[in-house]
């Protein structure tokens, strides 16, 4: 079932959310239907759907009345007193009211499907914390059901069982054998009783519930009239109650009766206020704690009509009508019994006979026959909501495997097995015999769903996700926040260790499922969340309040082939520290000759290569009628507000074939979350095109080599980023990098240290020695941040200065070394003589100089021939350098240098670096403003970087480091 056809879902799912029969149109039956049970209901036909009142109502009463309307009331006023018991009421039914709120919310907010309070949060918060409290919540359904069951047959033993030894009969009722296994095989009596009203379906059990919930509302009457029509009466207390003395013996002994005075005065005034003393049953003293967390047990039942959400005809519209009619019910009534008690029974009847109710009704058997009903029914309606929560949760796939089975359903839709499976959970549960303990946890169970629904609510609401529009608009984020906090007091209130227990239970089922399990198509609230925040914090970072002390590298990696970049892409990754990293791609074509644009079906393939990787990357592609056009695209859109690119890294442009690092299809981590796009469409990781040079390859390019990118064009597209205060990264022989084996070197090798190395010289300007501007700060600031990575801390930077004789080594290295110290960089300095490679330099120099001047060009002829045209250049260069020594300046002497030179200056890179590096870091020159040397220019670069290995080129423009605090 998928959320991306939203209206041929809806219109298909007509066995799951129609309020009526309808005839289907023509050809709807051969329409598939999502689910085996959906498939079958629509072709074969299903029963009638439950109403309002047969689907909610009446579970939700009789589970929230349970035995505590028969058995509790006198219990919680006896002990804390009138005020405080309707004290009590009023904060239980604000928390669970509260809750209540935010399930008519979700339930108003669109379809239902079985699962009730799973597929509510589910849904809302995402398959891993809707798949943990859906766990949570049926295992408190099954542990409910059994509390119920033996609770029955405690009730059952104690009217009809023989007495234990050393006690005597007091009725000739009492026949039936006790002991723990003959109460065991009543429990699996009564277990299978309720098995069988549910196995044949839910409209047996809306029957069934019906008709014990006629015979508790008669009872109940009978209880009202009972206060009015019977006398004054004295009742012998139980004896257990009677015989219970003071600790030390010596104190007053407990009186034996207690007395029903009808209604009085005098009995008001004696249960307004609190009288805690000992439970006994427990023997132990109570407190407003302990009291209201019994009490509480009465109120836990609202989610019981919506556990029943897959079988109503209309479950958005019967939910909370239901949920709110039932709630309002209870509270009225449980006032009326407290404030009907106070008035006509005394305090030690109250603390001392719980079951006084059935000795002061008109006829003893009908508070029995009411607490046996009830009862019996809190067990049926526990029972079948585990079960459609279990067959909820095998539907989604949530488990794998694991819980196929339970999706199998009847012709009518009823779940057999999830019921099946259920029943056999609750046997298992019957063996423990008490349920004292269990029953804690199973309210905590409880208490953990309803916060975890007024989260979800909670949620939605604050995404602002334009979808949430609920029918229901009686709730506000503060009404989820109060049920939350509400939940989450009474967790602890009951019992602090069970509550802090349960979750770190949900904690680790949420980190199973959302390892374990497949990606769901539902949506994500943390999706919306994670937006709503983003859009907030990006709104307020200020790009005017950009300082350089809080510089980090935003980097925009343009990615040709991601075939032959991943050794890049990875590098590249590590060297952002924590900044934005933007993976760009250019694709050629104008979008007027296309049908549709191309870029949409290729972005899957491109997040499959993030998620492959394992980087921290957005992915931006563009069309555009060239490469040079798509990377100005890029450079002035990427990013968003002050999180834009400050970095363009390009890979090297040379002759270099690249090599295929996506071959092995076993090195895929991609999934599909459908079998069938398994089996139709192949793992978008391998969807990008075949490399150039390769032999499925048959277009050779623009330029008859595969490549679609010139070398001036190249160069432009330096030029440009520079102009646009982009600093530059080129990245050569990346294509093989692999960052395990380069840091993890083998053992066999005579040194184990990794080492960056680091030019912070411009060596295609040997006249020019400094090291210290933006561009060489701008290097060293990138290494520093490299080897501040995790991975390459190991590493030790080199940094290597070229002196000349004639010059001070040491003070040179002094001043540099101060400098790094001012810096916070550690790096080792190596001076390097370099007389050899400038002398080379200054010769081609000298050569240049001995040159004749251009002739002078003829006034009456405006064309000028080729050799006029450099012979002028030369001039305008040797004039422009003279007027201009300053590093960073458009460099004119560039076309001087000779291959001589640069072959020599790429080996002393090679001699000075042994051990050699893992990767180095050499200065970029600025391409030069005449457009027509941008191929000397590039040439260059290739001669000096040839055979290095991993190279990056760099040229920084603006300020990236600061000596300040």
């Amino acid at each position: 079932m998928t959320e991306r056809t939203p209206l041929l879902h809806y219109r298909l799912s007509t066995s799951v959310n129609e309020s009526e029969p309808r005839s289907p149109p023509a050809g709807r039956a051969l329409v598939p239907h999502p689910g085996p049970a959906g498939r079958k209901s629509a072709l074969q036909g299903q029963p009638k759907k439950l109403s309002i009142f047969f689907g909610v109502v009446i579970p939700t009463l009789l589970s929230m009345f349970s035995v505590v309307v028969f058995l509790r009331i006198g219990f919680m006023v006896g002990h804390s007193g009138l005020y405080q018991a309707i004290a009590m009421l009023l904060v239980a039914y604000f928390i669970i009211c509260m809750t209540v709120l935010s399930v008519c919310a979700i339930s108003t907010n669109g379809a239902l499907d079985a699962g009730g309070a799973y597929y509510m949060i589910s849904r809302a918060l995402g398959p891993e914390f809707g798949g943990s409290i859906g766990i949570m919540f049926f295992l408190a359904n099954v542990c409910g059901c059994a509390l119920f069951v033996l609770g029955l047959v405690e009730a059952i033993v104690a009217t009809f069982g023989v007495p234990e030894a050393g006690s005597l009969a007091t009725s000739p009722y009492q026949v039936l054998p006790s002991g723990y296994w003959w109460s065991l095989l009543y429990g699996t009596g009564v277990a299978l009783l309720c098995l069988l009203v549910c196995l044949v379906g839910a409209h047996i059990y809306a029957k069934a519930t019906f008709v014990i919930f006629l015979v508790v509302m008669f009872v109940l009457v009978t209880v009202f009239v009972s206060f009015f029509a019977v006398g004054p009466r004295t009742i012998v207390l139980p004896s257990s109650a009677a015989f219970n003395p003071t600790a030390n013996g010596t104190g007053p002994p407990f009186p034996t009766t207690g007395n029903f005075t009808g209604f009085k005065l005098d009995t008001l005034l004696g249960n307004l206020y609190a009288d805690y003393t000992v439970d006994y049953t427990t023997n132990t003293v109570m407190t407003f704690a302990t009291v209201f967390a019994v009490m509480f047990n009465g109120c836990t039942g609202i989610m019981a009509g919506s556990n029943m959400s897959g079988d109503l005809q209309n479950p958005s519209y019967s939910i909370p009508r239901g949920t709110i009619t039932a709630v309002i019910f209870t509270f009225i009534i449980y006032n009326l019994l407290s404030i009907m008690v106070a008035c006509s029974c005394d305090r030690v009847l109250l603390q001392r006979d719980y079951s006084f109710l059935r000795d002061i009704n008109i006829w003893n058997p009908f508070v029995t026959v009411g607490v046996y009903s009830s009862t019996l029914s809190a067990a049926m309606s526990n029972l079948i909501g585990a079960s459609r929560i279990l067959y909820a949760l095998a539907r989604d796939d949530l488990f794998g495997k694991v819980l196929s089975p339970a999706k199998k359903t009847s012709h009518s839709g009823n779940p057999w097995v999830s019921v099946l499976l259920s029943w056999f959970l609750v046997q298992l549960v019957l063996f423990s015999g008490k349920l004292n303990t269990i029953a804690s946890i199973v309210t905590i169970f409880f208490l953990l769903v309803y916060a975890a629904v007024d989260l979800a609510c909670l949620a939605l609401e604050w995404a602002s996700a334009p979808n949430f529009r609920p029918t229901f608009r009686y709730f506000t984020w503060h009404t989820c926040a109060l049920g939350i906090v509400g939940c989450a007091i009474m967790m602890f209130l009951i019992n602090a260790i069970y509550a802090s227990a349960s979750i770190a239970f949900m904690l680790l089922l949420l980190l199973l499922i959302h390892y374990l399990s497949p990606t769901s198509s539902w949506g994500y609230i943390s999706q919306a969340l994670i937006f709503h925040q983003v859009r907030k914090y990006l709104l307020m970072l200020d790009v005017r309040k950009d300082h350089v002390k809080f510089w980090r590298p935003q980097v925009l990696l343009m990615v040709s082939n991601p075939r032959s970049s991943v050794g890049l892409i990875t590098f590249i990754n590590d060297i952002k520290k924590s900044g934005l990293y933007v993976l760009g791609h250019v694709q050629l074509g104008d979008l007027n000759t296309l049908p549709s644009d191309p870029l949409q079906s290729q972005y899957d393939s491109w997040l499959s290569l993030v998620d492959h990787l394992n980087i921290k990357s957005f992915v931006n592609l563009t069309l555009a009628d060239s490469v040079r056009h798509g990377v100005q695209h890029l450079l002035f859109i990427s990013g968003l507000g002050g999180m834009r690119p400050n970095i363009l890294v390009l890979g090297f442009y040379d002759d270099c074939l690249p090599k295929d690092k996506l071959i092995d299809p076993s090195l895929s981590t991609a999934q599909s979350t459908d079998p069938s796009d398994c089996l139709q469409e192949p793992d978008p990781l391998f969807l990008f095109s075949s490399l150039r040079g390769s032999s499925d390859r048959q277009d050779c390019g623009e330029f008859g080599d595969g490549k679609v990118l010139g070398p001036r064009e190249y160069v432009a597209i330096i030029a440009d980023a520079v102009k646009m205060l982009k600093n530059v990264v080129l990245a050569r022989y990346f294509n093989g990098f692999d960052r395990a084996r380069v840091l993890s070197p083998p053992s066999s090798s005579s040194s184990s240290a990794v080492y960056v190395d680091v030019w912070p010289v411009n060596l295609l300007r040997p006249d020019s020695c400094s090291y210290v501007d933006t561009c060489s700060l701008f290097l060293l600031q990138l290494a520093c941040i490299l080897n501040m990575v995790r991975a390459w801390r190991r590493a030790t930077l080199r940094l290597f200065l070229c002196v000349e004789e004639g010059r001070s080594v040491r003070g040179s290295e002094e001043k540099l070394g101060q400098l790094l110290k001012e810096l916070r960089i550690k790096a080792q300095v190596y001076s390097v003589p370099w007389d050899q490679q400038v002398a080379l330099h200054w010769q081609r120099q000298g050569e240049w100089g001995k040159k004749p001047p251009p002739p002078p060009q003829s006034p009456d002829n405006n064309t000028t021939t080729d050799e006029e045209e450099e012979a002028k250049q030369r001039a305008d260069e040797h004039e422009e350098e003279n007027d201009d020594d300053y590093v960073n300046s458009f460099p004119s002497n560039a076309t001087r240098l000779s291959d001589a030179y640069l072959s020599a200056v790429n080996k002393l890179i090679l001699d000075s670096a042994r051990p050699a590096p893992a990767v180095r870091f050499l200065y970029l020159p600025r391409p030069p403003a005449d457009t027509r040397r941008y191929t000397t220019y590039l040439d260059q670069l290739e001669l000096l970087t040839r055979d290095l290995g991993p190279t990056l080129l760099i040229h920084g423009v603006t300020p990236v480091i600061t000596t300040d605090l």
